[in-house]
């Protein structure tokens, strides 16, 4: 596009807009955006499920052909227009402009859920400051499971009488343990004196008998989400006051954070995108410290035979890939929102690369904590580190409080933990919620006089919604939300995105935008962004959106026993419709450019509907693109 003077109201409008007050501002934002509780609680369990270093090989490839060159398209769309996606995809390509609403329609969806982790983790943040970590020992009441089981007040049971175990909340006869599973006690005991079942063939040790369920997943399913033996979809329970109390905590932090835009979240990003670095050094020099840290790391990182041959497997590619999408957070919306408040010459290939390559640094340096915790865990259970882990808030509310618990001064390390994780949540929601706000204020440029109100509303709305996650049952919606939202919608967002920026919008067009903003492309950079964007990239993601089909299976979620809670069949057809959502919303868009053009004269045609319209532009001139 060419250079010319920039029309005053244009000047103004962005004025009136915003902008970052410094680069550090929109850096430690998009930092923040990227770097997120997946890093601490998804990365690791791939990592482990995938065998450790081969997951890492394939993590940094997948991050360079299908990750940084999205990151980067991203962040040089919303700079160059200085517009949300809803404008944005409206003005380059008409038909498009559902893309615009779907990317906000998914970060809507992931925006309620979201922020209940982050109330769990005020939840837990307030519980820790008790003299006691409650999920320290099995309970007496009526909270507390019959198999729960804790190391240390077995031994007391044991102590007291040879022929004792815990169970039941209290020490109870291993005679009577065996004969409620139906089996009768067994004549030998096993290496550490304990007594066995037997079940008529062979002697079984105790805890092979039943699931023993830990103090911390006790607390965690039936204290904090208040899980019932009756909880299900049609009986999800009343409301949780602690949690309604947290989640309306958590929308209060966002909506105060976010009251005066990005002038106000722009320096909050200094505590919240910083403070996770500082808590996970401190966390990995304690866990070095651990007995059994070195099995974990061992097992992290040393490559065997065995590992390296899964790199073969098409499995550990899928969720390599899989994890950077999610990981850079490209397809949301949210990084198109945070550069488009940049000013129009910074220089965003620099920050890509940058930002790109510091997620993926901090995943693999969280890696290095969570394993040295992992393998602590694993002596003191006195089991294989692989029998250790497990994935997602499990491994956040479930395995880590239960290595708190077992350090000095667990007090301490509860704090530090879990402040890590508000903050690592608190700086994606930041961006998510921004989103929406962003793309109301864009539709609607009057209201950008009334900001605080705006993100008030925004934030209540997100708080209403947000009750039904506080349920006794509420941890069934929360799962059927994170298992759909941003699943294959989010990908099918990917892909148009890419292809519409490619081949209908022009590369030529694209390349010339980039120079337009002063950013100077090596050549082999450029032969390089050119060749994953045109090419590969379309081809990665394509792959991983049939390999999210091939591999799907139904939702579930954890329930009051050890069981599994599968969904039923309507339920899994609401969570369709969410992953679907923004795919409808692309194709509304179509429908709906193709009636109002008509209306008003326009053509329809298909080059005029794929080429830009009149008010496309950069964020300092609007004028006529050049066709691709």
């Amino acid at each position: 596009m060419g250079k010319g003077k920039a029309e005053k109201g244009d000047v103004e409008e962005e004025v009136e807009r915003g902008n970052w007050d410094n680069q550090c501002d929109f850096f430690l934002s998009c930092l923040g955006y990227a770097v997120g509780l997946g890093n601490v609680w998804r990365f690791p369990y791939l990592c482990y499920e995938h065998g450790g270093v081969t997951f890492l090989i394939a993590y940094v490839t997948m991050l360079l052909i299908s990750g940084l060159p999205l990151f980067f398209l991203e962040l040089v769309l919303g700079q160059y227009a200085g517009k949300g996606p809803i404008k944005l995809f409206g003005r380059i390509a008409p038909a498009f402009k559902g893309l615009g609403y779907g990317m906000l329609m998914i970060s809507f969806l992931v925006v309620i859920y979201y922020n209940m982790i982050i109330a769990w983790t005020i939840y837990y943040t307030f519980a820790g400051f008790a003299s006691e970590l409650p999920w320290t020992y099995c309970g007496t009441g009526n909270l507390t499971s019959r198999d729960c089981f804790q190391r240390d007040q077995e031994q007391v049971c044991f102590n007291a009488s040879r022929d004792d175990t815990f169970w039941d909340k209290k020490c109870t006869s291993v005679s009577d343990v065996c004969d409620h599973f139906g089996m009768t006690e067994a004549a030998e005991r096993d290496d550490t004196d304990r007594l066995q079942c037997n079940n008529g063939s062979m002697d079984i040790l105790l805890n092979r008998v039943y699931p023993r369920v830990s103090p911390s997943e006790d607390y965690f399913k039936r204290t904090m989400l208040g899980l019932e033996p009756d909880s299900s979809w049609s009986n999800m329970g009343g409301l949780k006051w602690e949690l309604v109390l947290c989640l309306a905590a958590a929308w209060t932090i966002v909506c105060l954070c976010l009251i005066k835009g990005v002038q106000s979240s722009g320096k909050v990003v200094y505590f919240t995108a910083l403070f996770p670095y500082l808590v996970l050094v401190i966390l990995l020099i304690r866990g070095l410290t651990l007995d059994g840290a070195y099995d974990g790391i061992v097992f992290y990182v040393v490559p065997t035979a065995e590992k390296m041959a899964n790199l073969g497997k098409i499995g550990v590619w899928s969720a390599a890939a899989t994890q950077i999408f999610y990981s850079l957070g490209p397809s949301f919306g949210g990084l198109i929102t945070l550069s488009s408040y940049n000013k129009f010459t910074n220089n965003c290939h620099r920050d890509a690369i940058l930002i790109a390559f510091a997620n993926c640094g901090t995943s693999i340096f969280a890696g290095f904590v969570i394993f040295s915790i992992i393998g602590f865990m694993a002596k003191q259970a006195d089991l294989p580190v692989d029998e250790v882990i497990k994935g997602g808030p499990g491994l956040a509310f479930i395995a880590y409080p239960e290595a708190v618990t077992q350090m000095p001064v667990p007090q301490l390390w509860s704090f530090l933990f879990f402040g890590m994780l508000i903050t690592l949540g608190l700086d994606s929601q930041f961006t998510m919620t921004e989103t929406i706000t962003t793309a109301i204020m864009d539709q609607y440029p009057n209201l950008r006089a009334h900001k605080g109100k705006v993100v008030i509303f925004a934030s209540i709305i997100g708080f209403i919604l947000g009750l039904t996650m506080c349920t006794r049952g509420g941890i069934f919606m929360f799962e059927l939300i994170n298992w759909y939202s941003a699943s294959w919608g989010l990908l099918i967002c990917a892909i148009t995105e890419i292809i519409v920026i490619m081949y209908a919008y022009g590369w030529r067009n694209f390349l010339e935008n980039i120079e337009e903003m002063g950013i100077k492309l090596p050549a082999v950079m450029k032969y390089y962004w050119l060749s994953m964007w045109m090419v590969v990239t379309p081809i990665v993601l394509c792959f991983v959106l049939i390999m999210n089909f091939v591999q799907y299976s139904p939702a579930y979620s954890p329930s009051y026993t050890q069981e599994n809670y599968y969904f039923p069949t309507g339920i899994q057809f609401l969570g369709w419709i969410m992953a679907l959502v923004a795919v409808f919303f692309i194709l509304i868009g179509v429908a709906f450019q193709i009636y109002n053009r008509k209306k008003n004269g326009k053509p329809t045609d298909f080059k005029s509907m794929i080429s830009p319209n009149e008010k496309w532009g950069s964020a300092l001139v609007v004028n006529a693109p050049k066709k691709p």
